[in-house]
Parts: C-alpha cells; sequence; structure tokens
C-alpha cells in the first residue's frame, strides 16, 4: 500500500491499527511528495523499519498484542533501526503516557483526532529536517540483498533480547510471565528463549535470577538498605527465600556477605 513518489522523496512508515485513521494520515500526507508504507500491527511494522529502512515512522500507541511502546523499545534497541525518528500517535491526553514514549526514545506525539492537517505536516517535516541535520537519514539501497536480510534478521535478534532485558530490568519485583513478555514484544515464548539461549547463553528466567543476584550483590556492598528491603525490591518478599537463593549463589547468606565485605573494606582503610 504505496503511494507514487518522486524518486528522491523521503520515506514514511505508517503503523496503526485503524484502518480510519489510516485513510485520514494517507488524505492528509498524500498531498506531499513522501514514500508512504503502512503497516497494521507493530510486529509487521518493526519488520517492515527494519527491511525499509524509512526516514520516519509514525507510530500508534495502542494497538492488539504488540502496542506502540513495545514496538519503539525494539527499534530502539536495533542498531539498524535505532536512529529513525519515531513519532506517536495517541488519543490519550495523559502526560504520563506520553512522559513514557519521549523516555522510550520519540521525538514528538501527534493527537488523534487529527484535526490539524497543518500541524501534522509541520510536525513530519520539522523531525524530517532534524534527522538529515543529524546526519542520521540512511540512504539504503531500495532492494536488500539476500545477505543484508540476514544480517537484519541477526539484528532482528539481539534486538529482541535488549528490549526483553530492558523490560525486565525495569519489572524485576514482579516480572511478566515468558508468554506474556514475548507477547509484548512481538515474538512467542519459544523464539524469545532460543534467541535468549543464542545471544546469552541462558533461557530468559534465568536471566532474570541471575540479574536479581548481581543487583542483589551491589546494594549489600554499596547501600545501608534492610536486607529485608533489598528482598522485597528485587522480587523476594519472603526474606528466607532470597537468603536461599542468594546462598546457593555466593555461598553465603545476605548477612554474612555484608559483613564479610565491610570486613574486608575497614581492612583496606586501615592499610
Amino acid at each position: 500500500m504505496q503511494a507514487r513518489p518522486q524518486p528522491s522523496a523521503e520515506k514514511i512508515l505508517l503503523v496503526d491499527d485503524s484502518t480510519a485513521d489510516l485513510q485520514v494520515l494517507l488524505e492528509i500526507i498524500s498531498s506531499r511528495s513522501y514514500r508512504l508504507t503502512v503497516a497494521f500491527n507493530g510486529n509487521d511494522g518493526y519488520h517492515r523499519a527494519i527491511l525499509g529502512q524509512p526516514d520516519l515512522i509514525l507510530l500508534d500507541v495502542r494497538m492488539p498484542g504488540m502496542d506502540g511502546f513495545a514496538t519503539c523499545r525494539l527499534l530502539k534497541a536495533n542498531e539498524e533501526t535505532r536512529h529513525i525518528p519515531i513519532i506517536f500517535l495517541t488519543a490519550a491526553n495523559d502526560p504520563e503516557e506520553r512522559l513514557r514514549g519521549l523516555t522510550l526514545g520519540a521525538v514528538d506525539y501527534i493527537a488523534k483526532p487529527f484535526i490539524s492537517e497543518q500541524e501534522v505536516l509541520a510536525r513530519i517535516g520539522i523531525h524530517l529536517e532534524i534527522a538529515r541535520r543529524l546526519g542520521a537519514v540512511d540512504s539504503a539501497a531500495p532492494h536488500a540483498t539476500e545477505e543484508d536480510k540476514n544480517q537484519a534478521v541477526s539484528a532482528s535478534g539481539r534486538a529482541l533480547v535488549k528490549a526483553a532485558t530492558t523490560y525486565l530490568s525495569e519489572h524485576l519485583a514482579d516480572p511478566p510471565s515468558p508468554q506474556v513478555l514475548a507477547r509484548m514484544l512481538g515474538s512467542n515464548e519459544k523464539k524469545l528463549n532460543e534467541t535468549f539461549h543464542s545471544v546469552l547463553s541462558l533461557p530468559v528466567f534465568a536471566w532474570v535470577r541471575e540479574e536479581r543476584m548481581r543487583r542483589a550483590h551491589h546494594l549489600l556492598a554499596h547501600t545501608e538498605s534492610q536486607i529485608r528491603e533489598i528482598g522485597e525490591h528485587l522480587g523476594y518478599p519472603n526474606p528466607a527465600n532470597f537468603a536461599t537463593a542468594f546462598r546457593e549463589r555466593f555461598g553465603l547468606s545476605p548477612r554474612d556477605f555484608r559483613n564479610e565485605f565491610r570486613r574486608q573494606r575497614d581492612l583496606g582503610d586501615e592499610a
């Protein structure tokens, strides 16, 4: 579903599950000589971005399956697509939602319904110009070779793992199930675990356990937080379970580790 462009026209990818909203956007944007490509869900949009290398992405926030935030995480985690400016499309007038999108790497928001055609075109034009000035627009070849596609798949796997670990790092106390996490990222549980094995040599929740212990080690050594609070912060509401997990990983209970660390530190200070 593409408009006829001039050969030098910039490429814009539209990602939205609403055909009505897409139709309005197409009518607005087709008045300019942009090359337009459409995706109807986040997963398709992500893969179209990898292979098509658009100069700008207009991305709906609220879509079934992989929503706009999950799609943005993947795009910004992938070196092939992280440079592409993303403008979110949203009907929500929620400052927290907007802040979340900007924190994930979006450059702007356009509110639905699209009341002002001039505003939509102005925001698109501004961010394309910024991208040009920053040298972020990639003049990729119009037809990807088989080698390019293989490299994109490899980059896609690394991006999937990076997006997953970023999300899990933010939700260590209450991580989603592997099935839910995979669905959020437009994948499936089997593929997610296989990709984790390939990239990190660990299944998903072995990585979660290791990350919890890494943080526990740091917090016990470098903060004065109570051991119970550290355990709760990392997803162990039962202190005994936290102590068991830590002992299995490091050979000492959290309390003994902290005491030994402080003793060694004090000896070093005296020397």
